[in-house]
């Protein structure tokens, strides 16, 4: 079993969907991915920083989840990241309504000295030079480094993504921002164009239509769980990359065939996450429930196929 180092944003979300809206909830991708993370039972550190209003006791919920927080920057001064969204009616799209970077904006990450040779580096999404800084700070080589990213870094700070691309291993982003990435359409020349930037893994997710995974000339699909309701897709993402990082940290095995389950977890633990406002499903999740997901997750894809 593996550590596995956390990078990512601690965050109040306000969130308005067709099914309600919240105040100020904990949010941020270093929380979804630790919740998410934290069902493998993984020595996990989370390096971000907050500021002096945000609450103890969301604190006290991560470290409940053994998740190390020696690299948690507490600013006492200053004010945590603020994200606020509206979701249009597929749920699908959203507008941001107001992003206060706050502590956020001068953000130096520092991994905490117990955790430089983690075998698994998942890098949320944040600005590429902080994503670069923390590989430059572990005193080996990580069997395994993942990075989310985002659109807006295409937009602003594309160089800086290219040469942090270079040094990961596994890139997870969506359909959308794949084609932006690369210039292609068709997803399987965009996922190709980007393994030719660094990563050996390319994951791309596409909402409630599931993930693709391409590893040279090997695909594989995951299906998202068909689900009754979907109260709020802010999360599902990150949840996703907890639990990819989370299983490949507890497995210690970085092969195509193995990630193809790491796919699996985390799309089953991306279906919990948007059954809730923010968290709230991620934090009474059970591991009874995610084994019973599992099971139905096995029988969405698993047939047998007469070919006479």
């Amino acid at each position: 079993m593996g550590k596995l180092v956390i990078v990512g944003t601690m965050a109040f979300d306000a969130i308005e969907t067709p099914f309600g809206k919240t105040d100020k909830i904990l949010g941020g991708a270093a929380t979804f991915i630790g919740l998410a993370a934290s069902h493998f039972k993984i020595d996990t550190a989370a390096v971000s920083v907050v500021g002096g209003d945000f609450p103890q006791e969301y604190l006290n919920l991560l470290s409940k989840r053994n998740i190390n927080l020696d690299g948690v920057e507490i600013v006492k001064e200053g004010k945590t990241f603020f994200w606020s969204g509206r979701y249009h009616n597929d749920m699908n799209s959203r507008d941001t309504l107001v992003t206060e970077l706050n502590t956020l904006a001068d953000f130096n990450p520092i991994v905490p000295k117990d955790y430089r040779d983690a075998s698994v580096v998942m890098l949320g999404n944040l600005h590429p030079i902080v994503q670069s800084s923390v590989l430059d700070q572990m005193t080996k080589k990580p069997d395994l480094v993942i990075l989310d990213t985002m659109n807006f870094w295409m937009d602003t700070a594309l160089n800086d993504l290219h040469n942090v691309i270079k040094r990961v291993d596994v890139i997870t982003i969506n359909d959308e921002e794949a084609r932006q990435l690369t210039g292609e359409y068709s997803l399987v020349i965009a996922a190709r164009k980007i393994q030719e930037m660094g990563p050996q893994y390319v994951v791309i997710k596409k909402g409630e239509h599931g993930a693709l995974l391409f590893n040279d000339d090997n695909v594989f699909y995951a299906p998202a769980l068909p689900l009754e309701e979907v109260f709020d897709p802010t999360g599902a993402g990150d949840t996703f990359a907890g639990g990819f990082a989370g299983y490949i940290a507890r497995t210690n095995d970085t092969s195509f065939e193995n990630m193809k389950n790491a796919i699996i977890y985390g799309s089953t633990l991306a279906s919990f996450c948007v059954e809730k406002f923010g968290t709230e499903r991620m934090v009474n999740l059970s591991g009874d429930e995610v084994h019973k997901r599992l099971l139905e997750f096995k029988q969405l894809t698993q047939f047998e196929i007469e070919l006479g």
